[in-house]
């Protein structure tokens, strides 16, 4: 199969969805790989790097997309990406669509397959392609969150920490999953005073056997939300339901009681966000102001670090990559229904059923569309 690596064009995105690493394993595998100019550079993968395990540059995404029978990329496809995809060529990266009605119209449009990583799942129950990602974004949204409360960004003045004698911020993180423990793990090592609010029991004391009484949990309820959002200086959004839009926890009156100067760092901002007044931002314009309070909502946080991001992700999504290509896509999705989980749009038919319901749009299970 002749797998194709397009440069990200999203605002400051410098992940890329193959390293070089992951070229030789498909080259070795008998495939060939073309990777645009300079897809990799600014994170040190060089186009002599891509050469050296047998990749082939290429000088731009046009020739990239034309030519390749699987696009293996990062971030959604961009509107001009969506125009380069032709009828069978499957793309395999992160899609979100379920709050993205132009970018689903697009890729019904095209004819694509497209294989969503944030929705294949695991034995376990787990989100595994999805899961590095959202290690990284927890974990960013504490430090970005302790950036936010600066003076200087139209914060609180606080240190995350405090000092002995200044009592340390308060921190509530709405969701015990992925992307809520590792924030929490940050926040803590940071010395923050931290509360995780979850609807599940199971996890809630999972989380205390994992923090062993370094922070509270408290059950999710409206009233639990309001409380501790209002009282906290920096309150992150962690909330997934897999391949659904995010729910709205915090409204616009409670986000107008919070403190002058508080901080919402909104993780969910890819599934359209957890809060009322929540609006994707990019890494060069990270955070806006509403009600006096700071709102940082960029929709692709783990960019920002993109050699470890892009490192991490290529960890997951390979061997599925591999699968693909050994396969094809029709055998690899039907040997695997964790794969096939992944599957969100097949030759202009939307195969996963939050994204059909999200959109009021017609629904066709994908063991269907794929005619096994």
């Amino acid at each position: 199969m002749l797998v194709g690596v397009p440069k990200e064009i999203k605002n400051r995105e410098y992940r890329v969805g193959l390293s070089p690493a992951s070229a030789r394993e498909l080259i070795e595998n008998g495939h060939d790989v073309i990777v645009q100019n300079n897809a990799g550079f600014e994170i040190g993968f060089t186009n002599d790097m891509y050469e050296a395990v047998g990749a082939k540059i290429i000088d731009t995404a046009a020739e990239v997309f034309a030519k390749a029978e699987m696009i293996v990329k990062v971030k959604e496809p961009q509107a001009v990406e969506c125009e380069m995809l032709r009828e069978g060529q499957i793309l395999y990266t992160y899609l979100h669509l379920a709050p993205d009605p132009a970018q689903t119209q697009g890729l019904i449009k095209s004819g694509a397959i497209a294989i969503a990583y944030e929705t294949v799942t695991d034995q376990f129950g787990g989100l595994p392609l999805l899961a590095p990602m959202s290690e990284v974004a927890g974990r960013m949204s504490i430090q970005a969150g302790a950036h936010a409360l600066e003076m200087s960004q139209g914060g609180r003045g606080m240190l995350l920490g405090g000092v002995p004698g200044v009592a340390p911020a308060k921190v509530t993180v709405i969701g015990g999953g992925v992307v809520g423990t590792n924030a929490a793990r940050m926040a803590v090592g940071m010395g923050a005073d931290v509360t995780i609010l979850d609807r599940s029991i199971r996890r809630m004391q999972q989380l205390d056997d994992i923090f062993k009484g370094q922070v509270k949990t408290v059950f999710s309820t409206n009233d639990a939300v309001e409380e501790h959002v209002l009282a906290s200086d920096l309150v992150v959004g962690a909330v997934l339901i897999p391949g659904a839009a995010a729910p709205k926890l915090v409204n616009r009156e409670q986000i107008g009681k919070m403190m002058r100067g508080s901080v919402l760092v909104d993780v969910a901002i890819d599934q359209g966000g957890c809060f009322a007044t929540s609006k994707a931002t990019t890494h060069e314009n990270p955070t806006y102001i509403v009600d006096e309070v700071v709102h940082y909502c960029v929709a692709n946080m783990p960019g920002g670090v993109a050699r470890t991001s892009t490192l991490a992700l290529n960890n997951a999504t390979l061997r599925h990559a591999l699968a693909i290509a050994n396969k094809g896509w029709k055998k690899a999705l039907a040997d695997d229904k964790h794969l096939l989980e992944g599957l969100n749009v097949i030759e202009g038919k939307i195969t996963y059923e939050a994204v059909a319901r999200d959109q009021n749009l017609n629904y066709v299970p994908a063991l269907e569309a794929i005619g096994a």
